[in-house]
Order: structure tokens, then sequence, then C-alpha cells
């Protein structure tokens, strides 16, 4: 029986109605399209590398104690893997549409928190599967980790054998709120137990000084750019329903332009997402000089001995993307000077510590603050954009090749639009997912995104 940290029950904590906090993914295939038992038998197979798939979260009573994974004594995998098919033969956007409709729908919360459906009858043969997992399971780098545990490097591989599972017993709630109360007051202990660990990693005091110094003198400029003036349209309240958009782009395209401009594969990317949020404002009218749309950059903290456990381990940056420069190279020099200081400040690193602070809370004031935080009205935060490098290897599934693979990042906060990035071999796929009543023109951002990397490769 394990327990969550402070960040992976943060996000089972403010799951609603209208904030289903999964990701989640798109996968096309080449066909011909694999049977529903096939799927099935698969999964089956490869389970026992994923214990967590086959288990629940057991909440303790009011809170006393932070939520617990257990295993699931009713599992049963033909609820968790689905068929489904389009009318074929299936453009994108049936596909798109349908992966819309099944991302809007939260996940049981009362089962393994996770689903896969099977889709058929895509045009050219091919085929799908839409892959959900909620985030108190897995953040970008653990769930680009569990793609390739679940896919196949080589087409010839053979299906392993599936292994005998019995569950455990789940705890009674007494144990587990006893356990709770102990947790509650050793929790802190271990965490001021790690500052030690923490302190014989730096190389010396004045490497301390040295962080503490360039976070202070980061204050100021991070200070300005959380007062310049970001859009209204952007923010507020979201429903039930989803628009889910994708685009595209080469690496070998953004290369081109990195090799002109310097920074860094991310800077160009985010410098092509300006572009597309421009478009939508100039379209809406709401363009104004000076403008930025703020976004949360994610930046993963794991460590390679971290690679493949599934949880959330990230910080994060704050990043104004410029919409109301005209000029892309200028955008572009704006994004990558920022992304610098940042880097040089070591903000991303603080964040993680930060997050990792909450685990002193009350897990009932974490749950009451987690809920509360998510309905307040904020104009700091326009949207936030995510970045996961993905294998550069084909990768396969029942001797299929993975041919694309879209993200799917969830809305929250307030926030009515997301933008998700993966890489896959020499693709970078985006998943744009917005709030389906009030951002209605999300496909002007859409194809905003691609003609921000069109123009940046003319102009380099």
């Amino acid at each position: 029986m394990d327990r969550m940290s402070a960040m992976d029950a943060g996000f089972f904590y403010v799951e609603d109605e209208n904030v289903p906090m999964h990701v989640g993914s798109v996968l096309v295939f080449d066909g011909p399209a694999p049977s529903y038992g096939d799927v099935v038998r698969l999964f089956a197979a490869k389970l026992g590398t994923v214990p967590r798939y086959r288990q629940r979260v057991k909440a303790l009573p009011l809170h006393l104690g932070w939520p617990v994974w257990v295993d699931d004594e009713h599992f049963q995998i033909l609820y968790h893997v689905r068929h489904t098919a389009v009318p074929s033969p299936g453009a994108d956007d049936q596909l798109r549409n349908l992966a819309g409709r099944l991302f809007a729908q939260g996940l049981d919360m009362t089962k393994p928190l996770w689903e896969v459906w099977l889709v058929e009858g895509l045009e050219g043969g091919r085929w799908a599967i839409i892959c959900k997992v909620h985030h108190c399971l897995i953040d970008g780098i653990a769930g680009s980790d569990l793609m390739q545990v679940l896919l196949d490097r080589r087409a010839d591989t053979p299906l392993p054998e599936p292994v005998e599972w019995q569950p455990e017993p789940t705890p009674s709630t007494v144990d587990l709120v006893l356990e709770g109360v102990r947790d509650a007051v050793s929790t802190p202990v271990k965490q001021l137990a790690r500052f030690p660990a923490l302190a014989r990693r730096l190389r010396s005091g004045s490497e301390v000084l040295d962080i503490g110094r360039s976070v202070l003198d980061s204050l100021p400029t991070t200070a300005r750019r959380l007062v310049t003036t970001t859009p209204k349209t952007l923010n507020g309240p979201i429903g039930p329903h989803r628009r889910w958009l994708w685009a595209k782009a080469n690496l070998s395209e953004i290369k081109t332009v990195r090799t002109v401009t310097g920074g860094t594969v991310n800077d160009v990317i985010l410098a092509a997402v300006t572009r597309g949020f421009r478009d939508l404002l100039a379209k809406r009218d709401e363009l104004a000089d000076g403008q930025v749309v703020r976004s949360m950059v994610p930046v993963s903290t794991r460590s390679s001995a971290e690679r493949g456990v599934l949880n959330n381990r990230f910080g994060a940056v704050l990043v104004n993307l410029p919409v109301s420069e005209p000029d892309p190279l200028a955008r572009l020099a704006s994004i990558r000077e920022q992304m610098d200081d940042l880097k040089r400040s070591g903000q991303a690193t603080g964040a993680d510590v930060l997050a990792g602070l909450a685990n002193f809370a009350a897990p009932a004031l974490l749950e009451l603050g987690s809920r509360t935080a998510m309905r307040l009205p904020q104009q700091l935060l326009q949207t936030i954009t995510t970045n996961v490098p993905g294998p550069r290897i084909p990768l396969f599934l029942l001797g299929r090749r993975l041919t694309e693979t879209y993200p799917y990042v969830p809305i929250s906060g307030n926030m009515r639009v997301s933008v998700g990035i993966f890489s896959y071999l020499d693709q970078i796929t985006f998943g744009i997912n917005a709030d389906f009543d009030s951002v209605p023109d999300v496909q002007v951002l859409a194809d905003g995104i691609r003609a921000g990397f069109d123009e940046l490769v003319t102009a380099t």
C-alpha cells in the first residue's frame, strides 16, 4: 500500500465535473487494425510491469491522511480496454472529435484511473489508441516512460505471458486512519531529514550563496513580467465539454531556425505557440500594444534514478509570450532571453522545493486549498504549455508501427486553453485543448502555431 505525495494528491483533490484531471494521448498506427481481443490480451500481459494500473485510490475520512493506492479486488480489464470505431473512411477530423468527447469525460474515480480505446475505421487502413490516465498517477515524463513500457521496440517482439495476479486485501478504514495520523506526524520529520542530504550535494557554502543571489537578482525581472498586460478572454469559468485539435512540425525545421538564432528547440516551439495566440487575439479584436499571454511551462525535476516511477515530479516557470510583437524573430529573442534568465535563477528548482513543502501541510488543508485555488478568478496565467520529449526510435504495438502521437493536457484554474507538446522520431506534435463554449475559435490557434513555424523558417 502506497500513499500519494502532496503533489499527486493535489491533482486528485481538484477533480470535479467540469475539471477532469487526466492527461492523455492519441496514438495512430499503420494498419491493419488488430482485433479487440488481441489488444486486451496485450494489456493483460503487460500490466505486471505497471502494478498501479490495477490499483484504485482510497481517500481517508475527513482527509485525515493522504490518499492511498490499494489493489482493486474487482479489477476487470474489459472495463478499462474499450473498443469503438469511426465511420470508414475516417478522416482526422472524425478522430479528433471522438477524442475530444472522450477526453471531456471524467474517469471513474472508484476504479483504477485509466482507460484505453481501440479506434478502427481510419482512412488508409490506419487505426488508433486513445489513452487516458489521471494526473495523480503520472506527469509527462512518467507518461512517456510508460508508453515505452507498453509499446515494443521491434515489430516481431513476442507477446509476454500473462502473470497470475492476486489482489492484496484492502486495509480497513480504521487501519488507514491510524496510518494517516502516523504519517501526519512522521512526514514532516522525514522531509526535514532530507535537508542535510541536499546540503551535502552542494559543492560549497559559496554555491548556496550563489543560488540565493541568483534568485534574488531575478526577482525584479520576474515582478515586471507579472504586471504586464494580459488578455481577458483566455481566463474565466469553464464547462464540461472540450474542443481538442492538433498541429504538427518537423524537428528539422526547428533545428534550421535554432542554427541561425541560437537558443533551444523549446524556445522555437514557444515562439510558434506565441504566433498562434497572436492570431487568436487578433481575430477576436483583442490584441493590444505591450500585451502578453502568460504561460506556465512545467520543467521536469525527475532524476535519472526516478525514470519509470509513476508519480509527478516537476517544477514550473512563468513565461510571457510576446503576442503584441509583430516580428517573429523579435518574439523568439524575447522568449530566449526569458528562458535564459529563468535557467540562471533556478526558479524551476525552487518551485519543485516549494511543491515538496506541501508535504508538511495537513491533507485536509491541502484538499481545501487545492479546490479553492482552482475556483478563484485569476488573470496571472492564461495557459499552460508543456513539452515532453518522446522516443527517437520507432515503436510498435502488436507488430504495427506507431506513426504519430498527439498529447492531451487538462485545463483548470480558470485557464480555458492548454497546449501539450510531444516529440516522436523527427516529428513535434501539439494537442490543443480548449473549453468548448468559450473557445469556439480554437482552430485559429492551431493554424497559427503551424504558421508560426513557417514564418520562422522564412525569416531565417
